[in-house]
């Protein structure tokens, strides 16, 4: 079970900690962009059963990642809201190059090892 916090600033160290893993990052990001393409495609064409998609693409990936690289309980089990601000948060960082530094900051708060 995860922590317990009051809001999306403290909770996103401990979100990065939990995701060490190189390869769990990268399931998320995958996952990430494919559900939101999804999600676009689906808005767009008005083709709504497509919405289905999104959960699985993106709980898919994740899950994956969590379960078999990194070998802890989705934070999205405790905080859903802020897991999936974080899934994009944690991207965003990823793609302007700013996630190295933030990703070493949180492991060391958290005492995760890096794989």
């Amino acid at each position: 079970m995860a922590p317990k916090f009051e809001t999306f600033e403290a909770f996103f160290p401990y979100y990065l900690a939990e995701h060490a893993n190189p390869t769990c990052r990268r399931l998320h990001y995958i996952g990430t962009i494919l559900a939101t393409a999804v999600l676009i495609i689906s808005v767009l064409s008005k083709t709504w059963w497509l919405l289905v998609l999104y959960p699985i693409i993106g709980y898919g990936f994740a899950w994956v990642g969590h379960f078999k690289f990194e070998r802890n309980r989705p934070a999205t089990f405790d905080y859903p809201r802020w897991s999936l601000m974080g899934d994009y948060k944690m991207l965003y960082l990823f793609l302007t190059g700013q996630l190295g530094p933030v990703l070493r900051d949180a492991i060391i708060k958290y005492g995760k090892a890096a794989h």
